[in-house]
């Protein structure tokens, strides 16, 4: 996708991205392709519903009316390109307004304006956007981390401020469900609404919901310590496409979802129970043509020729920033001023114009900051200034767009320092304003635009301020030759890649996430009809349950020491205990877990067990019988213990566990990064190593790698099974009702076909069991727990959906009839 960065180069398995990759091939095909991006075909013009803290107006009342001004730049000037859909804005006027009169006009004026108004009051106001927005998420997304001591002095407890965001939040998805329309578009802005894609989604989960981040996204290990962080995440998963400016804050995102949430990362995006939500960067440009045609205006000619005539023999660096911590202000003045000390004959040869705009001017820190940076502007002037001219002009206000544009034109070298800045577009306005001086742009590598412009730039880390000083004397002696090589990169980049192609993209790839997510919802397995499944196993003589033990009747991995130590799910206790009582039905617990943990967990229950893959089979009322096939041997067994044992002492808080015709490596509690990162290597040792010309089978699962001899799965154990447990009994009912769940291993989902007609690998096992098997087409029902990408033909979304039905199941239980119990 032009413009889009979507390859999260996360470990996956290459089943998957295969599917992917065929997904992908099927849209080409059946949709309109303009250089390999899919036109989604638009009967008549959507509407983009664009919802964001502040609508792009500015407000003001005179009585009961209202005047309002739409602000330039920005979202607005984006948008503009967006030809095929009708924008609608939704959020809060930036005034306070309370009577009933006031928000009724006010809504009237905007409507005019295509914005619908979110009203608030001042209180969750307070709460919502000085507290939790601006006082947590704004410094822990720029890396200052979440203010102690006096900066949560200065407003209510952290809890009072996430309760005031989850308020307003839901305050903004009331609004967009009240206005929301059958196909619309719904474009949610910042981490000021990261709770609403949730809440939208769980009134419509058929609306198509977006969000964009304008701010950095931290590293997993910052993003860590927000104590609201997995209600965060969850929310924004709810989305089906997810934006940021580069490709290392949705990295990031991804990270912390892995790290945080236990989810998978995969190089579209997140995967969260079999459903993807993708997650790409989208570059943000500006509206480079405004910039460049700014320049033929009369008044900002006359303006370059006042600022020609100002600086006259003096080289102009530009700074101009928010007066904010995170713009690097102080380590710009402390870096110049070490130039001035190391390079004496530029003294009066150059002059830093920076210009800081006020911002929180009430908030202590803000305060603390305008002081320390004049104290450096006062001691440089000083130090190197003289009664004719000082090397800092110091502005502590913005200029008008005419005079900006005029500046940025006869700058020489604009110096931009951020210590964290989620993209800054001033390097992209300078930019645009340089084709006839073709200024040097000196860009912190902290800054989201080093990704866009770091070809034509001289990136620097700010806190290295020799580093900054240096930069500043190779700007300054850089040859014509170079500076026109790299204006021209920097130049090609602004005006092709402009705020109206950024809106464009992000837009046609929502309508590309949401045909393809149409697809894989095609392309999976429906949900279990549990009135039919429950209908035909009443109706039904002898039925057979074949149900896995790891997530599916056991408890969640995460309230349970080790995964080697499962138990049995609390709630199936009864349910299994009815079903297992049931003189009609035969229920086989079949896992790749040992003897010992199917004895511990299921001895009191009426049932079969077939532990390690079936290759061992019991009654609770008898001992184990071995159902090893003749040719199985274990000759590679103490190599490939080594390799797991090797691996295990190198990957923290994992495990091998050693079983008798298997070895299982698991890495489920460990670091999610480098637990993946460690079993490709355990793959490509057990792959290519000593054991390649074994006979053996591995098997990647979520977090898990399995070592069994080669062709040992569940599929294969099911005639050997099927044999042993009705050869136990008599009975002249063959089964005619079989049911299949379970959260089993690729290779072993061959057990879901077994009982398939069309399934021509298992025909001889399945035709050598007549008499044993009578089963219809309607009667047979296999379940997958928890992932889309199966050969069952049916889903169980979750482990609390399994205990859902088995009980449901077991309400049905008839007691009398059958002959099947040993």
């Amino acid at each position: 996708m032009p413009g889009t960065i979507s390859a999260l180069q996360m470990p996956t398995d290459r089943d998957h991205v295969a599917c992917l990759s065929n997904e992908r091939e099927i849209m080409r095909t059946s949709h309109g392709v303009n250089n390999g991006v899919v036109e989604p075909n638009f009967a008549g013009n959507q509407r983009l519903l664009v919802v964001a803290n502040r609508l792009p107006v500015s407000a003001s009342r005179k009585g009961d009316d209202w005047s309002l001004e739409i602000s330039p730049g920005g979202l607005v000037s984006a948008l503009v390109g967006v030809k095929e859909f009708d924008v609608r804005w939704i959020g809060w006027a930036g005034v306070n307004v309370s009577d009933e009169i006031g928000q009724k006009t006010l809504t009237k004026a905007l409507d005019e304006k295509n914005c619908t108004p979110v009203f608030l009051d001042e209180e969750t106001l307070d709460q919502y956007y000085n507290g939790y927005c601006n006082n947590i998420l704004w410094p822990l997304f720029h890396y200052l981390g979440i203010p102690q001591g006096n900066g949560l002095a200065t407003t209510k407890s952290f809890e009072s401020q996430f309760a005031a965001y989850h308020r307003a939040n839901q305050m903004f998805a009331d609004v967009v469900n009240e206005h929301y329309e059958e196909g619309d578009i719904v474009w949610c802005h910042d981490y000021h609404l990261m709770l609403l894609p949730k809440l939208l989604k769980d009134v419509n989960s058929r609306m198509t919901v977006g969000w964009f981040l304008h701010t950095p996204f931290p590293s997993s290990e910052i993003y860590r310590t927000l104590p609201s962080r997995s209600e965060l995440l969850r929310s924004l998963l709810a989305a089906d496409l997810l934006g940021f400016h580069t490709y290392d804050y949705a990295r990031h995102f991804v990270n912390s979802c892995t790290r945080i949430l236990g989810l998978e990362g995969t190089p579209e995006g997140v995967e969260d129970q079999g459903r993807l939500i993708r997650v790409a960067a989208f570059p943000i440009g500006i509206d480079s043509d405004r910039f460049i045609n700014a320049l033929d205006i009369p008044e900002v000619q006359e303006n370059i020729k006042t600022f020609q005539e100002k600086y006259a023999g003096r080289k102009v660096i530009l700074g101009l920033d928010r007066l904010d911590m995170i713009k690097g202000i102080p380590q710009k003045l402390l870096a110049f001023e070490t130039f001035l000390e190391e390079n004496p004959s530029w003294r009066d040869k150059v002059i830093l114009v920076q210009i800081a705009i006020p911002s929180r001017t009430d908030v202590i820190e803000y305060q603390k900051l305008k002081s320390q940076v004049h104290e450096i502007v006062g001691r440089v002037n000083g130090k190197f200034g003289s009664l004719g001219a000082v090397p800092v002009q110091y502005l502590d206000h913005s200029l008008d767009f005419h005079r900006l544009c005029a500046l940025y034109a006869i700058t020489d070298i604009a110096l931009i320092t951020s210590i964290r800045d989620g993209m800054n577009l001033v390097s992209y306005e300078f930019v645009a304003c340089q084709d006839a001086n073709k200024g040097v742009l000196i860009l912190s590598e902290f800054a989201g635009a080093a990704q866009s412009l770091g070809a034509g730039a001289l990136l620097v880390n700010p806190w290295n301020i020799t580093e900054v000083a240096d930069s500043i004397k190779k700007a300054l002696t850089m040859s014509g030759e170079e500076r026109e090589m790299r204006h021209q990169l920097n130049f090609e980049h602004v005006s092709k890649h402009t705020s109206q192609v950024w809106a464009e993209t992000f837009v046609r790839e929502f309508n590309v996430t949401v045909v393809e997510a149409q697809l894989r919802t095609r392309q999976a397995p429906s949900d279990l009809s549990e009135t039919n499944a429950i209908e035909r196993y009443q109706q039904s003589n002898n039925r057979l349950l074949i149900l896995g033990f790891n997530s599916t009747l056991s408890e969640p991995v995460d309230t349970q020491v080790n995964e080697k130590y499962l138990k049995l799910h609390p709630a199936l206790q009864q349910p299994l205990t009815e079903l297992c009582n049931d003189p009609k039905t035969t229920v086989v617990v079949l896992s790749g877990s040992t003897m010992a943990s199917l004895e511990e967990n299921f001895s009191e229950y009426n049932m079969w067990l077939a532990a390690e893959n079936g290759l061992f089979l019991r009654t609770t009322k008898k001992d184990w019988k071995i159902t090893m096939p003749e040719h199985l041997n274990s000759k590679w067994v103490d190599c490939v213990k080594n390799v797991l044992e090797y691996f295990a002492e190198r990957t923290p808080r994992s495990d091998y566990t050693v079983r008798k015709t298997a070895l299982v490596w698991n890495y489920e509690h460990a670091d999610p990064k480098f637990g993946s990162l460690q079993a490709k290597d355990m793959l490509q040792h057990l792959w290519t190593g000593s054991t390649s010309n074994s006979c053996i089978d591995v098997a990647k699962g979520r977090r898990s790698v399995e070592v069994r001899p080669a062709g040992v799965t569940k599929g294969a154990a099911i005639d050997r099974i099927l044999r042993e447990v009705f050869h136990s009994v008599s009975t002249t009912t063959p089964v005619d009702y079989a049911l299949c769940v379970g959260n089993f291993l690729g290779k072993d989902e061959d057990v879901y076909t077994f009982f398939e007609k069309e399934s021509d690998r298992l025909k001889p096992s399945r035709e050598s069991l007549q008499g044993i098997l009578d089963l219809k087409e309607d009667n047979y029902f296999s379940c997958a727990v928890g992932k889309n990408q199966t050969k069952a033909r049916y889903l169980l979304p979750s482990q609390h959906d399994v205990v859902s039905f088995l009980k449901k199941l077991a309400d049905a239980a008839t007691p009398n009839g059958s002959l099947s119990k040993p």
